[in-house]
């Protein structure tokens, strides 16, 4: 590694886990590294909150807790009450509290700030204020659960997140290294939480490489031609991943599809979410691999997370926006 900072010389290993193949493959690096697993933690942030699904895979939860059971890892979830839904229909109310799981138990923090009123989905940009999905679901839900934690308190923390510079023009410009937003190292807590990128510079084959070498079953999604393991109705989609969730769940599918026509505003600009699913084709995998598909959008995840004989998933090398 080229990096100038000592990776071994942290108290917690925070690695914010999606279920996908590159917070998958972050996790399995720092093994190869030699961080004790003693000392590394996954955390999962549940989009939808706890109730229900809306947006998110329906097995993805119970995935990430298989995995973790399956490497003897605690993992901890944390959710904004009322999720992706709740958030959305937001009319002039503060937003909702955050929950998180710790060692102690279930807490929470928040819900008491400015009112304000949403009524649209997140908008396709790099303005984290409009792609609100990102910050409010994830990035602050994350802060807060660090920051209302004690145990963090005079400790130095990692956090880790799997961006990777290949994704995107925006994230190739993404720090490899830096001070997370919930430091406090100057501060009366004294907390010391640093962010890495550890994977930044990986392409995406190497990423495979290693999720082989550890022959790991990864999501369902992957297997039915999904090149990324994101939301199920993902805002980036393309048009085929549209027209293969719709063949999923064409309950989820109108019931977004009417959310569409309450707001006046489409999730991809200029088209409504019908018409963009009918330029795109069903992945032929949702065909191919019936069980996979019906343990894609079940919550509980029955498949093993090792196997003897591994296969390159239909969804690898395939471009998240183009297929």
């Amino acid at each position: 590694m080229n990096e100038t900072f000592n990776i071994h010389e942290y108290d917690h290993y925070l690695i914010m886990f999606s279920g996908g193949k590159d917070s998958t493959a972050s996790f399995l690096h720092l093994l190869d590294l030699g961080i004790p697993i003693s000392k590394i933690e996954l955390w999962h942030h549940l989009i939808d909150g706890k109730e229900h699904r809306f947006m998110d895979w329906e097995c993805t939860e119970d995935y990430c807790r298989k995995f973790a059971d399956a490497f003897l890892v605690p993992i901890y979830f944390s959710w904004k009450q009322g999720g992706f839904e709740g958030e959305m229909l937001r009319n002039n109310t503060p937003t909702k509290e955050t929950y998180f799981e710790t060692p102690d138990g279930l807490f929470h923090s928040g819900g008491k700030g400015k009112a304000n009123t949403r009524f649209q989905f997140p908008q396709l940009s790099a303005n984290l204020s409009q792609r609100w999905c990102s910050p409010y679901l994830k990035i602050d839900v994350a802060a807060s659960a660090i920051v209302n934690q004690p145990r963090f308190n005079g400790k130095k923390v990692l956090v880790i997140s799997g961006e990777r510079a290949e994704e995107s023009p925006s994230r190739k410009h993404y720090l490899f290294f830096e001070t997370d937003r919930a430091d406090n190292r100057n501060g009366r807590k004294k907390r010391h939480v640093d962010r890495c990128r550890i994977i930044h510079h990986w392409n995406e084959k190497r990423v495979w490489d290693i999720i082989a070498v550890y022959k790991i079953i990864v999501h369902p999604c992957y297997y039915l031609g999904y090149g990324r393991c994101s939301c199920k109705w993902c805002i980036f989609a393309s048009p085929s991943q549209v027209a293969t969730s719709f063949a999923l769940s064409p309950k989820q599918g109108a019931k977004i599809a009417e959310y569409e026509k309450q707001f006046g505003k489409n999730i991809h600009p200029g088209i409504d979410l019908g018409s963009y699913s009918s330029k795109g084709l069903v992945y032929e995998g949702v065909f191919q691999f019936p069980s996979i598909a019906a343990q894609a959008i079940s919550r509980n995840y029955l498949l093993p997370i090792f196997c003897d004989n591994w296969i390159l998933p239909a969804g690898a090398y395939k471009s998240f926006h183009n297929h």
